[in-house]
C-alpha cells in the first residue's frame, strides 16, 4: 500500500481535470479483482467470506465505504475518491502578461495547485527565510519570517499563498532536477524578468510551476 498510494493519489490528481469518473470506477474495480485473485490465492485454505472479512472493511476514516482494502491503521486509496475538477477555459483573450489581469491568473494557479506543490513552496520559503532568492523581498508582503513561530508564520503564508513560482535554477533542458537543492521560491515578476532575458538570449527552458 505504501508503494501504490502514491500512484494512485498522483495518476488521478493528473487526470481529474477531464472526463474520468467512469474510468476511475473500472480502475477501483480492476485493483479489487486484483486483491482478490492474490488474497485468494494466499489463503487457499480458507473461504471467500473470511478473505473479504480480513482484508476489506471501513477503514477509511469519514467514508461509508466498507470495501476499502487494508486495515484502520493502513488502507488503500481509491481512485475514486479524487473529486473531478473540471477544466475552466481562460476567459476571451485574457493574456497572462497582461498587469492588469494578475489577480485573475493568479486565482486561476491557486485553484489547481495540489497540495503537494503548496508543500514544495512552503518548505522552499521557510529555507529562504520567507525571502524572495532574487530580489530579496518578502516572498508574501507582511510575511516576515519569524524563527522562534515558525508554525504561525506557515499558517499566515500558507494562507496567503499567491503569485510565487518554484523556479529551477538549472533548468530541465540543461539536465536541472527537481531536487530541492535546485528549486527555489520566487515572486512572479522576477520568474517573467528571469524568462524574459532567457527569450532575448534565445535559452530554451522547460515550464515552470506557479502558485
Amino acid at each position: 500500500m505504501a508503494t501504490l498510494n502514491p500512484y494512485v493519489r498522483g495518476w488521478s490528481t493528473y487526470y481529474r481535470h477531464v472526463v474520468s469518473s467512469e474510468v476511475f470506477s473500472s480502475l477501483d474495480y480492476f485493483m479489487y479483482h486484483a486483491l482478490q485473485s492474490w488474497t485468494r490465492r494466499s489463503h487457499s485454505n480458507k473461504t471467500l467470506g473470511w478473505i473479504r472479512k480480513r482484508y476489506w472493511g471501513m477503514f477509511a476514516p469519514g467514508r461509508t465505504d466498507k470495501w476499502v482494502f487494508g486495515s484502520p491503521d493502513r488502507y488503500l486509496q481509491k481512485f475514486a475518491w479524487t473529486r473531478i475538477e473540471r477544466h475552466v477555459l481562460v476567459a476571451g483573450e485574457n493574456s497572462p502578461d497582461d498587469p492588469a489581469l494578475e489577480e485573475y491568473w493568479a486565482h486561476r494557479r491557486r485553484k489547481r495547485m495540489p497540495q503537494t506543490e503548496s508543500k514544495r513552496i512552503l518548505s522552499l520559503a521557510a529555507r529562504q527565510k520567507g525571502l524572495c532568492t532574487r530580489c530579496g523581498q518578502d516572498l508574501i508582503e507582511g510575511a516576515e519570517y519569524d524563527p522562534d513561530d515558525v508554525r504561525d508564520w506557515a499558517r499566515w503564508f500558507t494562507a496567503n499563498l499567491r503569485g510565487i513560482n518554484v523556479h529551477h535554477t538549472v533548468y530541465r533542458s540543461q539536465g536541472g532536477d527537481n531536487r530541492p537543492d535546485n528549486l527555489e521560491a520566487i515572486h512572479t515578476q522576477c520568474h517573467r524578468q528571469i524568462h524574459a532575458g532567457d527569450y532575448r538570449k534565445g535559452i530554451r527552458h522547460a515550464g515552470h510551476k506557479s502558485a
